[in-house]
């Protein structure tokens, strides 16, 4: 389901823009429809008023709670049904953070995550987008959401800022605790300015090799680490959001001087943070996550060249958080879709480490 379709039926029920703004308040806020002093059926048209039980009940099966694993950290990977059966995940952050999916699967192929090891399989509407917000209100409040879950937000862009727009509207949340997370799509940069309401920005950077960017994001635009950070900056600057750079630490991969030598050229002077984040171990891939003393030291040599840097505890480590895992897990074919993705990439590659390798 659109947001632009779950408009038109509230219009077709005769609400009017404050009715059909209580009714989307109510649902992503996870209140009751009584709530507040004025009660619906003093104030709502009789069609609306009648036909909101099961449009309520609708709207709560867009996402349900499948299953919940809590991390010692205090986040929870929760497993999300669709109503076709599909399913998606969203992390619950400490701090009251909510990281949401935008589609069933991804088309980008990151070759150190799960996501990609299926492909695309559909795209999220704005409203299963939303709610998944609303199904996490329903168990603590949501300040902040993140669109880093499955999927890449700039593949399914109508929806995602259809959603962005409600959830810093009638959501209540800030626009800068919105964050677009992308890999760096042409179309995201051109459409995020025009926005009504303009998150954060979030570039999986990941390198400065625009050859290993290249096996690592293998379906990624091919714009250079250089000309991503560019138009990266350029938001920023318009917005006033610093740029969230993203950095999935592999170990022997991209934790390197010579990777710390070139983010010092690139970011130096940016208005941005580089956001510095372990690796979580996937059974199946060849990757692994560095020591965290070689993390730390790392953040260190990049504070003192100048480089806001940030290392992020991943949230969920213990509970296998990195996106897809928990799904892949939930499958029948999960097993199968993981020895598809050892076979791939058990040839060697010149800049990534073979399967196996320390």
């Amino acid at each position: 389901m659109q947001l632009s379709e779950l408009r038109q039926r509230l219009t077709a029920l005769g609400a009017g823009p404050l009715h059909a703004q209580r009714v989307l308040r109510h649902w992503l806020h996870a209140l009751p429809a009584d709530a507040g002093r004025r009660k619906p059926e003093h104030h709502f048209p009789k069609a609306l008023f009648e036909a909101l039980p099961a449009l309520r009940e609708e709207l709560a099966g867009l996402a349900r709670l499948q299953a919940e694993h809590p991390g010692e950290d205090g986040s929870a990977r929760l497993l999300v049904a669709l109503r076709d059966g599909q399913t998606v995940e969203s992390v619950r952050l400490p701090r009251g953070g909510l990281c949401v999916s935008t589609q069933v699967g991804c088309a980008v192929g990151c070759a150190f995550c799960m996501t990609g090891t299926g492909g695309l399989l559909r795209q999220l509407g704005s409203a299963e987008i939303l709610a998944q917000v609303a199904l996490a209100r329903a168990g603590r409040p949501v300040n902040k959401v993140v669109f880093m879950g499955m999927g890449e937000p700039a593949h399914n862009l109508d929806a995602v800022l259809e959603a962005i727009e409600l959830l810093g509207t009638v959501g209540g949340i800030g626009h800068k605790n919105l964050v677009f997370s992308t890999v760096g799509d042409e179309r995201a940069f051109e459409a995020l300015p025009r926005g009504a309401v303009k998150p954060a920005l979030a570039l999986s950077l990941h390198t400065t090799k625009p050859d290993l960017r290249e096996q690592l994001l293998p379906r990624a635009p091919r714009l250079t680490p250089t000309e991503l950070v560019e138009r990266a900056e350029a938001y920023a600057r318009a917005t006033g959001y610093p740029v969230q750079y993203q950095w999935t630490l592999l170990d022997g991969v991209n934790d390197g001087d010579d990777e710390i030598d070139g983010i010092v050229r690139l970011l130096g002077g940016r208005y941005g943070v580089l956001n510095l984040i372990p690796y979580n171990a996937v059974d199946g891939l060849p990757f692994q996550r560095p020591a965290w003393e070689k993390a730390a030291d790392i953040a260190r040599r990049l504070h003192r060249q100048g480089i806001l840097t940030k290392l992020r505890h991943s949230a969920g480590q213990d509970v296998d958080a990195g996106c897809g895992q928990l799904r892949a897990r939930s499958l029948d074919t999960g097993e199968r879709v993981v020895a598809l993705r050892r076979q791939a990439v058990s040839r060697p590659s010149p800049l990534l480490p073979s399967a196996g390798a320390p």
